[in-house]
């Protein structure tokens, strides 16, 4: 890329490393690693927002070019004066362009099951691994135990904070797992003294909520949103069938919910039975539209919300891609209804014509939250089954690159942001 004379000529203390995020680059993925990578390393990264795709800016060290080089991330080395002429076009008040500073790379977990988790059960641990972004596993003993405190982000496995399993006990199929899972949940749950696997995942979700109401950030996919809000509605009811827990839901199950404990979703209506199937499987609510959306995959596709990069930070940050126009993606749980949607959240990305939701944003306390509907995006109907997507087919995947924004988003540097 860069040559020693093309150093030496520009003097080498007077150069920076800029990582474009736009169609030139080869693999927007692992730029995000290196991204990250620097952040370790303890030098800070400029995100210029809206800047050629999103792009990153470095000091120039011959580690970082060495990384780049390695990982096959698209570079440019720049004189002094180049960036000097990126910075004053970037803070024109005209134009839609910010400048936020990362920096410091935040303390990553995954709540996730540390056994029997396949590859391509989780999207956010592939593009994790694939971007070379080191992170821990907890699951509901860390979380009962208080880890939570030693991290800045959580991703939520797609996990069922309800307690039913993912009602894939009596779906004809998975039903061995279902069992296995039943008794080593059951095993956890007495260990912590609880009586109901769906009371112990109560107080998982109660102490997710606290850890991001005290600071921390949260990103949730699939049924790992939806059925969060659910469990922490549903706190003062069962919402429980017998054949997951030993006795059926309260009849006034629906009447009892408080939608004053959820993050995102109100108004909503819980479906108590074990034995209430659609498409993608176990229904939980009518919060997720997979069941009642006519669309098929050629025409399923989302849009992201353009937000102004010097007024509203936090989404703008979350929704920087080289393109616009998502290709949907299906899950447990796909799309979120609108109408079931808080007016405090931020929409980031809907398709209209639907009336869904699949990328929305708010704050709770001092943290921050993120939900995003669907299981892979480049995946289109996930199947556990099939072998794991491999990302290194999909190095500019635009989906993708909307997980990596939210693990960037807690180094940056706190200031007043207006959203």
């Amino acid at each position: 890329m860069a040559s020693t004379m093309l150093l030496c000529s520009m003097g080498l203390s007077a150069a920076s490393i800029l990582i474009p995020m736009d169609e030139t680059q080869k693999d927007h993925l692992k730029s995000y690693g290196i991204a990250f990578w620097v952040l370790k390393n303890g030098q800070e990264v400029d995100w210029l927002l809206n800047y050629r795709g999103g792009s990153f800016l470095a000091k120039y060290d011959t580690k970082t070019e060495s990384e780049c080089k390695i990982r096959g991330v698209t570079y440019e080395v720049i004189a002094d004066d180049k960036v000097a002429q990126i910075t004053t076009e970037i803070n024109d008040p005209s134009v839609n362009m910010d400048i936020v500073k990362l920096e410091k790379a935040p303390r990553m977990a995954v709540y996730s099951p540390k056994e029997g988790v396949k590859p391509q059960d989780d999207a956010v641990i592939l593009v994790l691994k694939y971007a070379e972004i080191p992170f821990d596993l907890v699951y509901d003993e860390e979380v009962l135990r208080g880890d939570l405190n030693k991290y800045d982000w959580l991703h939520l496995h797609h996990e069922d904070f309800t307690g039913q399993y993912s009602k894939e006990g009596n779906r004809g199929r998975n039903v061995d797992k279902f069992l296995a899972t039943k008794a080593i949940q059951e095993a956890t749950a007495k260990k912590f003294g609880f009586k109901k696997v769906s009371k112990m995942k109560l107080a998982v979700a109660q102490s997710i909520r606290e850890f991001c109401a005290n600071g921390g950030f949260l990103l949730a996919m699939c049924s790992g949103a939806d059925s969060f809000d659910i469990a922490l509605a549903a706190a003062k009811t069962d919402i429980v069938d017998e054949v997951y827990d030993g006795d059926g839901p309260d009849p006034q199950a629906q009447s009892k919910l408080d939608f004053s404990q959820t993050l995102a979703f109100q108004n909503f209506n819980v479906v108590t039975s074990a034995y209430s199937f659609g498409r993608s499987g176990g229904r939980f609510s009518d919060i997720d539209v997979s069941n009642t959306r006519h669309i098929y995959q050629e025409d399923d596709f989302f849009t992201l919300f353009d937000f102004s990069a010097k007024w509203d930070v936090v989404p703008s940050m979350l929704t920087q891609n080289h393109d616009k126009v998502i290709k949907g993606f299906m899950g447990l749980a796909t799309a979120f209804n609108k109408s079931k949607i808080k007016s405090t959240v931020t929409i980031m990305g809907e398709m209209k014509s639907a009336n869904e939701a699949r990328y929305i944003h708010g704050e709770l306390g001092k943290g921050q939250w993120t939900f995003y509907g669907g299981h892979d995006p480049e995946n289109y109907q996930y199947n556990p089954n099939e072998p794991p997507t491999d990302l290194s087919l999909h190095p500019n995947s635009p989906g993708y690159r909307l997980i990596l924004n939210n693990v960037l988003f807690p180094a940056a540097k706190k200031k007043k942001l207006k959203t």
